[in-house]
C-alpha cells in the first residue's frame, strides 16, 4: 500500500507520533543546562510564554498545511504561497534533512552509551573525559551512526500505520515510563528538594534581562519541532475529521511537560549529588548540543549514585535508554520527511527510502569523524531551523492569515476553533520572532570571534551560516521550476 493511500489509525496513534517528533535529546540533556544558566526558575515564565506565541500557533499552521494538501515540504509550500515560491519549501525540508545527517550521529552516541552502561563501563570508569574523548577520537562513532540510520530506515520502511505509529505507540509511552523511574529515584535523594526549589523558583529582578528572554525563544524553536517541517509531513496521513487545534496544543504541551521531567530529574540528582556547586558543573558544556552535560557530566553523577554498581548501571541504562528513544523517534520523522519529498517527485516509497538512508549514513560520516564538523553543521542548520520557521509563516500570511483560519484550521474536523488572534500571532509575531533570533545569534557569532566572525570555512562563524545558506538557497532558487513542476505533476497524479 502507497503511503498516500495510509492514515494513521487514530488521534492518540497521531499525537504519539508528533510527540515523538517534539521530543527529542534536546529536552533531557540541553534544556536543563539552559534552565541553569538562566537563573532557574527565572527561565520558565518566558519559556512558557514563547510556547502559546510560537511553537503552538507554528504547530498549528503546520498540520493544517499538511492535512490540506497531502504534500510534502516543496508541494505543501508551493500550494499555499504559489509555485514560485516552491524553493522555500525546499529549504525547509533540506535544513530537516540536513540536520538528519547529524542527529543520527548523536542518536549513535546515546546507543554506544547504553551499551556501555549495561556492559558496567559506565559506572566504573574513573575519567569520563578520557572516556568521551577516546570514543570520539576513534572510528566507533561510525558504527553506531550506521546501527542509528538502519535502526530509522527500518521503521521508516515498515509505512506509516505499522512503522511511523506502531513504534511511537511504543517508543513514547516507553520513554515517559523511563523517565517516570528516574524521576522517583532522584526525588528520594537527600537534598533533591533543593534542586526542585531551584528549578521552579524564580528571581523576578531577572525577568528584565533580555538575555533569557531570548534564550527562552530559541529553546521553544529548536525543541518542540515546530517549523521544522516534520509535523506537516506527518499531517499529510491526518484524518479528516482530526482536529487541529487540539492536536497541537497537546503537542506542544506534552514535548514541554516532558522538558520539565528531565529537568526535575537533573537538578534533584545534582543536588542531591554534588549539592548547589553541581549547578556550576551543569553550566560547562561542549558545543550547542551539550555533550558535556549528557555525556561526561550525568555519567559521573551517576557512579556517586548510592546503592552500589548493579543500581547505578541500571540508572545509567535507564537514563541512555531514554535518550537512545528520544534520539529515535525523532529521527524516523526527519527520514520520513526527506523521503515523502522524494516521493512527491514520482519516486516509489522504497526506492526513496533507499536514496534518503544512502545518503543519511553518507552525509553524517564527517559529523561522526570529526566534532569539529559537528559543530559546524549543528550550527549552521540549527539557526536555518529559525528560517524554516518564518517560511511557514509567510506561506500562512501569502495564503492569506484569516482565510487559512476559518477555512482551513477551522475547516472540517476541528472542534476547537481558533479567534482572530491567531491571525496577529502568524502573520505579525512569528515573522518578529524570526528576525530578532537571526539576528541576535548571528550578531552573538561575531562577539565569540571577533576577527574570524566572517570566515565561511570556521566551526561557528556568521561566515560559515551565510556561506552554506546561500548555496543551498541559490540552488533552490534556480532551480525552482523544475522542482515545483515535477512535484505538482506527479502529486496531481494521486488526487
Amino acid at each position: 500500500m502507497s503511503s498516500r493511500q495510509e492514515f494513521f489509525t487514530s488521534r492518540w496513534g497521531m499525537i504519539l507520533a508528533v510527540i515523538g517528533i517534539a521530543v527529542g535529546t534536546g529536552n533531557i540533556w540541553r534544556f536543563p543546562r539552559i534552565v541553569a544558566q538562566n537563573d532557574g526558575g527565572s527561565f520558565l515564565i518566558p519559556w512558557i510564554i514563547f510556547l502559546f506565541i510560537w511553537s503552538i500557533p507554528l504547530i498549528i499552521a503546520e498540520i493544517a498545511i499538511g492535512k490540506k494538501t497531502r504534500k510534502g515540504t516543496i508541494g505543501a509550500l508551493s500550494e499555499m504561497a504559489g509555485e514560485k515560491f516552491g524553493w522555500m519549501g525546499a529549504f525547509v525540508g533540506f535544513v530537516a534533512t540536513a540536520i538528519m545527517f547529524y542527529y543520527a550521529v548523536v542518536a549513535g552516541w546515546c546507543i554506544n552509551y547504553l551499551y556501555s552502561s549495561f556492559s558496567g563501563t559506565i559506572v566504573t570508569t574513573a575519567d569520563h573525559v578520557a572516556l568521551w574523548d577516546s570514543f570520539t577520537a576513534g572510528y566507533q562513532p561510525l558504527f553506531f551512526h550506521a546501527i542509528a540510520m538502519l535502526i530509522g530506515v527500518y521503521i521508516i520502511y515498515r509505512g506509516v500505520v505499522d512503522g511511523i505509529e506502531r513504534w511511537n505507540r511504543i517508543l513514547i509511552p516507553s520513554l515517559l515510563v523511563m523517565l517516570l523511574i528516574l524521576a522517583v529515584r532522584a526525588l528520594t535523594l537527600d537534598g533533591a528538594m533543593e534542586g526542585i526549589a531551584y528549578l521552579f523558583t524564580p528571581n523576578l529582578e531577572r525577568l528584565f534581562d533580555h538575555r533569557i528572554w531570548l534564550q527562552a525563544l530559541t529553546q521553544n524553536a529548536w525543541d518542540t519541532g515546530a517549523g521544522w517541517g516534520l509535523i506537516l509531513t506527518y499531517a499529510i496521513y491526518l484524518r479528516k475529521r482530526e482536529d487541529i487545534a487540539l492536536n497541537a496544543a497537546v503537542t506542544g504541551l506534552s514535548n514541554n511537560s516532558v522538558s520539565l521531567l528531565a529537568a526535575i530529574i537533573v537538578f534533584a540528582t545534582i543536588f542531591g549529588i554534588a549539592g548547589a556547586a553541581g549547578v556550576e558543573e551543569l553550566e560547562i558544556g561542549t558545543g550547542s548540543t551539550n555533550i558535556g552535560m549528557a555525556f561526561i557530566f550525568l555519567p559521573q553523577l551517576f557512579t556517586q549514585m548510592p546503592g552500589g554498581p548493579l543500581v547505578q548501571s541500571f540508572f545509567s541504562s535507564i537514563f541512555f535508554l531514554s535518550l537512545s528513544v528520544a534520539a529515535i523517534s525523532s529521527l524516523i520523522s526527519m527520514i520520513e520527511l526527506a523521503v515523502r519529498v522524494f516521493m512527491d517527485m514520482g519516486l516509489m516509497r522504497r526506492n526513496a527510502i533507499l536514496i534518503v538512508g544512502s545518503l543519511g549514513f553518507l552525509f553524517g560520516i564527517p559529523s561522526a569523524l570529526s566534532l569539529t564538523v559537528f559543530y559546524n553543521q549543528d550550527w549552521v542548520w540549527g539557526v536555518g531551523l529559525m528560517i524554516s520557521g518564518g517560511f511557514i509563516s509567510f506561506s500562512v500570511i501569502k495564503f492569506g492569515a484569516d482565510k487559512f483560519r476559518r477555512e482551513v484550521v477551522n475547516g472540517e474536523g476541528s472542534d476547537v476553533q481558533i479567534g482572530k488572534w491567531y491571525n496577529y500571532v502568524i502573520s505579525l509575531l512569528i515573522p518578529l520572532q524570526v528576525i530578532v533570533l537571526i539576528v541576535w545569534w548571528l550578531y552573538s557569532s561575531t562577539q565569540w570571534d571577533p576577527e574570524g566572525w566572517w570566515n565561511p570555512f570556521g566551526a561557528e562563524t556568521l561566515g560559515t551560516c551565510l556561506f552554506q545558506w546561500g548555496i543551498i538557497l541559490a540552488l533552490f532558487i534556480g532551480f525552482n521550476k523544475v522542482i515545483v513542476r515535477r512535484t505538482m505533476k506527479h502529486t496531481a497524479k494521486r488526487t
